[in-house]
């Protein structure tokens, strides 16, 4: 039989069965009989233990599924996992790899052939055929097993996300269900499943006509100031659980209903003639589907704050009540998505985790969830609630996995992490006021990512030292027209005040291409390639101009403020700002404002930059290092897109050896560098920017504790030469596996999985 006319019969037999048992046993069958071998087995990885497992075979002992684990490396299994090539054996017991396991009973067979099984270059798992005969397989046969492991790959990969591997070998267990997400709080939950079901989403309000106008309005005013209550009802609920910092997220949303770019436009589409509920719709889809076009992820999550609110005010409008009947033991809440509104409304001493179907690690749920001790995993997609509502899930929330259904043995191994985890944890708060310092006296400055002005104190509550990155572009996107001189000075004085005296790096309108403005918009076909950040503010100079005499007013009197001109490429850029920021000083003077001139920085975040450096270097004071735009231009690959997004890695051996290259010029020409992005808070990634001698690193407020952790747990001697070590291998899987381990024999494998 032909390979593809084997496959067609497989999938057709599949389609009719329900879980990945039944799947693993009729690929083994089904590929037995067809190449007409006597045995087929395939083995899959154990993340967590890293073992490959025996899962399926047709012709060896049944015994042997879920018993025979190899290492990598271990046994022929392992040999083809190390290097991840096909091996055909005549007599695969004489091999020097060979390991015998007198389970299965595979004493009887002598022609071996596997061959790897891999989605998306990630190798998931082995293909194995044997037979009585001391003889090698042909080549026509291994093109065939070939061709059957790929196209294999994706529903084997499928059934991995799908059910954990105890569930696929254990038959007590087959009705668990495990789903991966992203991280959105860290720690290890179980708890019984609450499904909290979605209020009628405000995609499916219709177009209606209303006549008494003035009725509607009030309607439409009543939701909001009762939305408003409920947020300060939930904000005074938590006030004892929460830092006075942390309950400054709660103004987002009260900012938010206050805004005119949500009440005025609604209420001018009811004036002209739209229901509450249909204007409210279209107002919050435009301002969310705005947010949601945005290439910054910290900007693309605040679309989930705007979608919150309007559903919460929809739900007002409709009289809808939320409140639900709560169990009274340890629970988990599970939802298409949660605001800090509903956070408030569910928590308890009983509340242990939440479960998104949509959401990200920026979600200001997740943010909350962290703060509250609540495990959190956002993004886990669809679920069919029914067969999960009601059961005993565990929550991982270092590897994004929830199992439902989880059995008596799972949970009692979970438990026992979650008690490793609590200890290893706990000395975290004790580092808030220690510095950033090797043990062998190198210092790095831990400094905050922020945007809005209730997202400004989890830093300092968090040991923040500053400011590493403000996007002042938001003021701008909260606003119906561009914000008026004033109306900036005032945002940005409030945030230098804040961090005072400690710096705050300011960084000038990154708007354009992805990040348009809903009354300055236009398209471009490849808006990351486009007019954006330096290029639109110098073309639309008086703009530029309003925004640097904001801060040099804001500055006033403080001085901590500090200049970053984004997506530079070119010296001119540099100078032309310099222009106007002279222009702006000499105005201010002959108004007589003392104002002083700040300190001026790069981000460095296209390659061209990196390559300009000497000649940029001598129109700057400092560099910030934007690691995730430049590894996107460095690999050529749109890390929204699923198709490559696999490929974006910041380990990359090319992107490290740029960043290096980076510093070590800065460093010649005696430039700080800093450096932003998701690379500064992953633990691994620390160890080498350490290495690298990077001055300071600038992350979410509530990564900091964990990465003061990783640079007081080496010293700046043994991080160079990892990083030395790390540059001559020669991919990220490796990079990051010689680095986890290294995390885990200096006592930090916490931080990059469950338990101590």
């Amino acid at each position: 039989m032909e390979p593809l006319q084997a496959l067609r019969r497989i999938f057709t037999e599949a389609e009719e069965l329900e879980s990945a048992d039944e799947l693993l046993n009729l690929i083994v069958a089904r590929v037995k009989d067809v190449t007409g071998s006597d045995v087929c087995s395939i083995y899959l990885q154990d993340e967590i233990q890293k073992d490959w497992v025996l899962v399926a075979s047709e012709g060896l002992s049944n015994n042997a599924i879920g018993s025979v684990r190899m290492k990598t490396g271990e046994g022929l299994v392992g040999y083809i996992c190390e290097n991840q090539t096909l091996l055909n054996l005549e007599d695969g017991s004489q091999n020097r790899y060979y390991r015998y396991f007198p389970e299965t009973g595979e004493e009887h067979f002598s022609g071996f052939l596997g061959v790897p099984i891999i989605s998306f270059r990630r190798l998931i798992g082995v293909l194995v055929i044997q037979c009585k005969d001391k003889r090698l397989f042909s080549a026509e046969e291994e093109a065939f097993l070939i061709t059957i492991a790929a196209q294999l790959a994706g529903p084997l990969s499928s059934v991995l996300k799908q059910e954990s591997l105890a569930a696929i070998v254990n038959k007590d267990v087959s009705d668990q269900i495990k789903v991966s997400g992203v991280k959105g709080a860290p720690g290890i939950s179980i708890g019984l499943v609450k499904v909290i079901a979605p209020f009628k989403d405000l995609a499916c309000v219709e177009e209606e006509s209303v006549t008494d106008i003035d009725s509607e309005i009030r309607s439409f005013r009543d939701a909001i100031a009762s939305v408003k209550l409920e947020i300060e009802a939930g904000e005074d609920k938590l006030a004892s659980s929460l830092t006075q910092e942390v309950q400054a997220l709660f103004g987002v949303y009260l900012m938010l209903l206050e805004n005119d770019a949500i009440v005025v436009d609604t209420e001018t589409l009811i004036q002209e003639g739209y229901c509450a509920s249909y204007a409210l719709k279209l107002v919050i889809d435009r301002h969310a589907k705005q947010f949601e076009s945005m290439d910054d992820p910290y900007l693309r999550a605040r679309s989930e704050d705007i979608r919150h609110l309007g559903l919460r005010i929809y739900a007002s409008i409709n009289a809808h009540d939320f409140n639900v009947q709560l169990p009274n033991e340890p629970f988990i809440l599970l939802s298409k998505n949660l605001s800090i509104a509903d956070i408030a409304e569910y928590a308890n001493q009983n509340l242990v985790g939440l479960v998104c179907v949509d959401g990200s690690v920026l979600s200001h749920a997740a943010v909350l969830a962290s703060a509250l001790g609540i495990t959190a995993i956002m993004g886990v997609g669809d679920l069919n609630w029914s067969k999960v509502e009601g059961s005993v899930a565990v929550m991982d929330g270092y590897r994004a996995q929830v199992i439902f259904n989880a059995s008596p043995q799972m949970q009692r191994e979970y438990q026992r992490l979650a008690a490793q985890e609590n200890r290893l944890m706990s000395g975290l708060d004790k580092l808030k006021d220690k510095p950033a310092e090797t043990s062998d006296g190198y210092r790095i400055n831990l400094y905050a990512n922020t945007g809005l002005l209730a997202d400004l104190s989890p830093g300092l509550e968090r040991g923040a030292e500053g400011v590493g990155l403000y996007r002042s572009e938001i003021p701008f996107m909260l606003h119906e027209t561009f914000p008026t001189e004033d109306e900036q000075t005032a945002v940005y004085r409030k945030i230098l005040e804040a961090y005072a005296p400690r710096s705050v790096y300011m960084r000038t309108l990154d708007i354009g291409g992805d990040k348009a403005l809903p009354y300055f918009s236009f398209e471009e076909d490849n808006p990351y390639l486009g007019w954006r950040g330096i290029r639109f503010t110098l073309d639309n100079s008086s703009i530029f101009l309003a925004q640097i005499r904001a801060l040099l007013r804001a500055n006033l009197g403080i001085g901590n403020m500090k200049i970053m001109l984004p997506m530079v490429s070119r010296v001119e850029e540099v100078d032309a700002f310099r222009e106007l920021l002279d222009q702006a000083v000499a105005q201010l003077l002959a108004m007589g404002l003392k104002v002083a001139k700040p300190s001026v920085g790069i981000m460095v975040e296209v390659p061209a930059a990196m390559m300009a450096l000497p000649h940029l270097s001598k129109r700057i004071d400092f560099i910030s290092i934007g690691s995730n735009d430049l590894t996107q231009y460095l690999l050529a690959v749109d890390r929204n897109n699923p198709k490559v997004s696999d490929l974006y890695n910041f380990l990359n051996p090319a992107v490290l050896a740029s960043i290096n290259h980076i510093v070590c010029t800065a460093q010649s020409r005696r430039l700080k560098v800093s450096l932003c992005g998701e690379m500064a808070s992953d633990p691994v990634a620390v160890i080498l920017l350490l290495g690298m001698g990077i001055n300071t690193l600038s992350m979410s407020a509530f990564n900091i504790p964990k990465v003061k952790w990783v640079i007081r747990s080496f010293s700046h001697k043994k991080a160079r030469q990892l990083l030395t070590k790390a540059l001559n291998l020669e991919n990220e899987s490796c990079i990051r596996e010689m680095l986890e381990d290294e995390l885990e024999s200096a006592g930090l494998g916490g931080l990059i999985r469950a338990g101590a």
